[in-house]
């Protein structure tokens, strides 16, 4: 067996519903030990999210496998002093409270890294730890909103739509895992010195918004919400077939475009001189993009992806999760695992991202019941059982 990426690495994991989990998630993956502390009785939020098996979301089964979970109340003097004796044992904290929180409970960055110079504290927030709007509070479509993202969803001229998931926790999840890997590395490198990752919810989402910024300071350019196309690269769209289904075709390269253009008969458009880099394409796209609805509009969506395929022109379909949980390319690469819920109920859940050669992620244990284990982290920290109990019945575990 060979030892996966993060193995020894200690993490604490503090968050909640999406952000800062989902982060942990990834860290466990490749080999990362895992403690979620939970709020006694309720636990995590998420855990009643979406659609409920058993009293638990299914969502759970992803987001929380690897880990384990220890009940404890922070809001008290004993559950922060149990956090504080977990935390100078662990190499990362993840946290996606509003800040100031931490610093209310004791638990400031000052204070642990007394306990721990080597530690790496994650901090995933709306607006960052700085800032004159530090102290909102910021969930993922605000970040969403705010990092330029939602202006852009949607058609022209109507009201501005979300993705249908929770893209802006997702994307500072990511952050936040590629900033624990490089503080660590710091960390390894140059004396052991650990250091705060302040991740923001919206400068998460502006980190993808690619030419935006640059574009306006220029031009003063502001793009607008376009659809189904992708704007200023062409031709890049979803076209309607004859069974009423759309393919979406990426003909947007100098040599696929010409071969795109003879697949349907329109090599005047392929050879024309006017149109053989992007930018006389742009200015030309809504002929272009007549042009292949035309032949599209002519054929079955199987068969305008074959034909597709066969001349090397990207193109594909709209998945739904059934096209997903059916397709063979999903279930080669290992991107459907079959799992267990607690009561033995069947489910399936993500594969693992991204995929190392050498040293892969995997899933060692399925997500755990809310508590399930305190008493055994307690015991590693020397609380006995009649504490324990005096705890529980205090609210404290």
């Amino acid at each position: 067996m060979k030892t996966s990426p993060l193995e020894g690495v200690r993490v604490l994991e503090m968050g909640q519903l999406i952000a800062g989990p989902f982060a942990a998630k990834m860290l466990a993956e490749f080999g990362a030990h895992v403690v979620k502390i939970e709020p006694p009785g309720s636990g995590d939020p998420l855990r009643k999210w979406r659609l409920i098996h058993q009293d638990t979301s299914v969502w759970w089964a992803a987001q929380s496998r690897n880990k384990e979970s220890l009940t404890l109340n922070l809001r008290s003097t004993e559950g922060q002093d149990v956090a504080r004796r977990l935390i100078k044992e662990s190499d990362v904290l993840i946290e996606n409270f509003r800040p100031g929180t931490l610093e209310g409970w004791g638990l400031g960055w000052d204070e642990l890294r007394e306990i721990n110079p080597g530690l790496v504290m994650l901090r995933v927030s709306g607006y960052g730890q700085t800032g004159p709007y530090r102290d909102r509070p910021g969930f993922g479509v605000v970040g969403e909103a705010m990092g330029g993202l939602r202006h852009l969803s949607g058609e022209t001229g109507r009201t501005p739509v979300r993705v249908g998931i929770s893209i802006g926790d997702s994307l500072s999840a990511l952050h936040g895992v590629i900033g624990v890997l490089l503080a660590l590395r710091h960390r390894d490198q140059n004396g052991g010195q650990g250091q705060v990752v302040d991740v923001a919810l919206y400068e998460s989402v502006f980190n993808m918004m690619e030419s935006l910024l640059p574009e306006y300071s220029v031009f003063g350019a502001v793009r607008q919400p376009s659809g189904s196309s992708l704007p200023g690269i062409a031709p890049s769209n979803a076209y309607p077939c004859r069974d009423g289904k759309y393919a979406l075709i990426a003909g947007n390269g100098d040599s696929i475009f010409r071969r795109l253009m003879e697949l349907i008969g329109r090599s005047d458009l392929g050879d024309d001189a006017a149109l053989a880099s992007n930018d006389g394409r742009v200015k030309q796209v809504e002929r272009i993009d007549v042009a292949i609805g035309q032949w599209t509009a002519q054929r079955n969506l199987d068969d305008v992806l074959a034909a597709l395929n066969e001349a090397r022109i990207p193109a594909g379909k709209i998945y739904d999760v059934a096209d997903i949980a059916a397709d063979p390319h999903y279930k080669a690469r290992d991107m459907i695992v079959d799992a267990q819920l607690p009561d033995g109920t069947p489910v399936q859940v993500p594969g693992i991202v991204p995929k190392l050669s050498e040293t892969p992620g995997t899933i060692h244990h399925a997500a755990p019941t809310l508590g399930q284990h305190t008493d055994a982290i307690l015991e590693t920290l020397g609380v006995d059982q009649h504490t324990r109990d005096d705890w529980r019945s205090r609210n404290i575990i």
